[in-house]
């Protein structure tokens, strides 16, 4: 696991917005561009094809828009995002943070590995949250034959259910409930024309878990997020007290390199006996990250939680790996 030099208050934050075609994440760019929140965006939008219309659809302001025309962002375009965010990072100051719109047909999955297995991004910037914007009355239609459309949701830490004026009441609740048996872990927020308050999408510190523990506290807890999806399913585990860390880190990568293609994500935060700090964790696939963080406080029991979502993974046995590590 990387243990990078910078500090990552002091890493660039990047924001990924994703969504299947036609559910807004233009008009949420345009609204982040837009709105008066005095921060400065460079902001990245990958096109499909060989001819770019999102950069036309997106409204002239300050910020700078850096445009990726290879297609879906995938391992054949990593080595453009890597361009265009040492670019970036080579003028650090000039702005506050990262937006990077994906196409509506890519999978989420490699745009947030590149801040992990690039050393030199990792270094410098941050992933801060995947945004997710979902038609609230084509989601469920999309689920179906889309399977991106399901990475997308999956792999979010925030979601727009969108268009939620042309879908009867319950009728959302259904779609919502649909949402939660696939991520039972992201926050969702109701929209009409992505009308959100930006703070909602923007500097989410998604990936700081000892961060998200204290405003929601039983965010990883077991049985808290108890549905399942027939394809994507999610799984959590607790102890109350340490891993033994010489257990904990070898069965934590060897189930990542062994199963880390159906891991879609995966956190956790760990207490060690006689450590202060808590050891937070994240992973895409078979790539992991993690460090030690904020202090236990005195009054907080020390309690270990990991979570995982993907497909086809054995529950029992990731729960029974998870509590042989106990201290």
């Amino acid at each position: 696991m990387s243990d990078t030099a910078r500090p990552s208050s002091e890493k660039i934050p990047v924001t990924v917005l994703t969504g299947y075609l036609g559910a807004g994440k233009t008009t949420l760019l345009n609204r982040i561009l837009t709105e008066n929140h005095g921060k400065r965006y460079a902001v990245i939008v990958n096109e499909f094809g060989e001819i770019g219309i999102d950069n036309d659809l997106v409204v002239g302001a300050d910020e700078e828009v850096f445009e990726m025309n290879n297609g879906c962002v995938c391992c054949t375009v990593r080595g453009d995002l890597i361009r265009i965010m040492d670019g970036l990072v080579k003028r650090r100051g000039k702005f506050d943070a990262i937006v990077m719109e994906t196409t509506g047909l890519a999978d989420p999955a490699p745009v947030a590995q590149t801040f992990f297995v690039d050393q030199d991004v990792g270094e410098a910037a941050r992933l801060d949250a995947v945004v997710t914007v979902a038609d609230a009355r084509w989601l469920t239609d999309r689920l179906k034959d889309a399977p991106e459309a399901r990475n997308q949701i999956a792999f979010a830490d925030v979601i727009l259910l969108n268009k939620s004026d042309l879908v009867e009441p319950s009728d959302l609740d259904r779609v919502e409930g649909v949402i939660r048996s696939i991520n039972p872990f992201a926050t969702i927020h109701r929209t009409q024309k992505c009308a959100v308050p930006l703070d909602a999408v923007l500097e989410r510190n998604a990936f700081d878990l000892a961060r998200i523990l204290e405003v929601e506290p039983d965010f990883l807890e077991e049985g808290q997020h108890a549905h399942h999806d027939s394809e994507i399913q999610s799984i959590s585990a607790r102890i109350d007290g340490p891993v033994n860390p010489e257990t904990f880190m070898p069965w934590i990568s060897t189930l990542t390199q062994e199963q880390g293609p159906d891991i879609l994500r995966c956190k956790g935060i760990v207490a060690f006996p006689d450590e202060p700090k808590r050891f937070v964790f994240q992973g895409v696939h078979m790539i992991l990250d993690g460090d030690l963080q904020a202090d236990w406080r005195n009054d907080e029991p020390r309690v270990s939680r990991v979570v995982f979502i993907g497909r086809n993974l054995d529950a029992d046995a990731i729960r029974e790996g998870f509590l042989a590590c106990k201290a």
